[in-house]
């Protein structure tokens, strides 16, 4: 790793050893590295601290590795927060030579950089996601707050590639009334699947 690279910092909102709570890797154990800032601006946002970066202390690469190898964790999810506002390649270039398995979790309103095991790309309205970045995706995961985000889903999936794996998951805080709706769609859509945010039943981060 380059001089300039190694120095790179990064605002860090959290960090926590847990197990991935939704989507297609749920239920595998994971370190969470959330970095702060985001101008999505998305407004059922559980985590809108994180949006103000210069609120969130930041942290070299290694500070951040040496966060994960005190937990002995495997893999890495990378999420925010928007984290592809950032050059991330410093991260993945690290994390990769001490064996971690790296995954990021973004809009895709913005390019994504480093090399990753998994990229989930999870497309906002209020800020839409780049073309090129949904191609990237390994996972699409639409949040269903209302009707029109069916129709919404549809459209980004035309753009993802062929293995790409698809997922509606209900917004938390209207989950009972958005609910039955996924259900019918994934009857009527088989190639989607449900994602349920699994972490809050088991109430851990």
């Amino acid at each position: 790793m380059s001089k300039q690279n190694s120095e790179a910092r990064y605002p860090l909102m959290e960090h926590y050893y847990t197990i991935q709570g939704e989507g297609y890797n749920t239920g595998k154990a994971a370190y969470f590295i959330r970095l702060g800032g985001c101008d999505v601006g998305c407004v059922w946002c559980d985590v809108k601290d994180s949006w103000d970066a210069s609120k969130h202390p930041k942290h070299s690469v290694n500070s951040l590795l040496s966060m994960v190898e005190d937990a002995g964790a495997k893999r890495v999810v990378v999420t925010g927060g928007e984290p592809a506002m950032y050059d991330l390649e410093p991260i993945t270039t690290l994390f990769s030579t001490k064996g971690k398995e790296l995954f990021i979790e973004t809009s895709g309103a913005y390019p994504i950089s480093g090399a990753w095991d998994w990229i989930c790309v999870s497309p906002k309205k209020f800020k839409a996601p780049l073309t090129s970045e949904l191609k990237k995706a390994n996972e699409l995961k639409v949040i269903v707050f209302n009707q029109s985000d069916f129709d919404w889903a549809l459209e980004h999936a035309k753009s993802v590639g062929p293995d790409c794996k698809l997922f509606l998951q209900p917004e938390y805080s209207v989950q009972h009334r958005v609910l039955p709706g996924i259900i019918d769609f994934v009857k009527l859509n088989p190639d989607w699947q449900i994602s349920l945010q699994t972490h809050k039943v088991m109430q851990i981060p």
